[in-house]
């Protein structure tokens, strides 16, 4: 069982505030203000103005669609992000930053033993986001999604001084572990990592999926009677502030093309699926 944190009760206070509409004025002011500290780019998005609480403001939806790399095999960035560390697993262990690992086997719970030794060897992707960037992630490529796992945990950030804190930060923090097939039955796992003052963590499909709530038991949730596709470039769902997303592929099925250290854009190929 997993122990409220203050980390945990810190970000739900910070959630109520970001939640909270103010009257116009005020909320513009908080908004405005939250723009010019971090340096937003608004150029895709509505007036800062417009937006009647925070987490509104911080899961802003784009006003055009972005391009989105259709091309056969092109895995795309689901998100807007600082790649952080990627490459290929030594049976179970991932760069969480240079000289810090971590476990996929302690990552993807026990739940999820045989699926994890099954990528051992694979590949992966660590994608951070800042409090600035766009918060919404996406499907990088078109997949099955077979379960969700909901593993509550602390609420440590995940910037980089924590990064180079905290070992295996993020098998401790609470994260939402989406198993995915491709079309010809290749393993693919999304991660999603809360983090301080993310209030939520959503799932556009599943709004049974709670995260940063009084619940300390994991949940698994099937999707068994019926094939659940998501298509490339559809939402997935959305964070309240910034966090990261981690992507992990069974060998020979991913084969990286972005590096790390690099900015990446939602839309934009990072990888390619071997999928013959």
């Amino acid at each position: 069982m997993v122990k409220k944190h203050i980390t945990n009760t810190v970000s739900q206070l910070f959630g109520r505030f970001a939640d909270y509409p103010f009257p116009s004025r005020i909320q513009s002011f908080i908004n405005h203000a939250y723009v010019n500290l971090l340096g937003l780019d608004m150029s895709e998005f509505a007036p800062a103005s417009t937006y009647p609480t925070l987490n509104k403001l911080f899961t802003r939806e784009l006003k055009r669609a972005r391009p989105i790399d259709m091309r056969a095999g092109a895995l795309v960035s689901p998100v807007d992000a600082f790649v952080t560390e990627c490459g290929r697993l030594e049976r179970d262990k991932a760069m969480q930053i240079k000289g810090m690992v971590y476990s996929i086997d302690d990552l993807l719970t026990l739940q999820y033993a045989k699926e994890a030794k099954a990528l051992y060897g694979g590949t992966y992707i660590n994608l951070y986001l800042s409090p600035k960037d766009y918060h919404r992630y996406h499907m990088p490529y078109k997949l099955r999604v077979a379960s969700i796992l909901h593993q509550p945990g602390k609420l440590y950030p995940v910037n980089f001084p924590s990064l180079k804190r905290r070992k295996e930060l993020f098998v401790e923090n609470e994260r939402v572990i989406v198993e995915c097939f491709t079309e010809n039955g290749g393993r693919f796992f999304i991660v999603l990592v809360g983090a301080l003052n993310v209030g939520k963590m959503t799932i556009a499909f599943d709004n049974r999926i709670r995260t940063n709530a009084d619940r300390y038991e994991p949940t698994l949730y099937r999707y068994d009677k019926k094939p659940l596709w998501i298509y490339k470039g559809d939402l997935l769902g959305m964070f309240m502030m910034g966090s990261t997303v981690l992507l992990f592929a069974e060998p020979g099925l991913m084969d990286i093309r972005t590096s790390s250290r690099t900015h990446v854009r939602f839309g934009e190929r990072i990888a390619f699926l071997n999928e013959e």
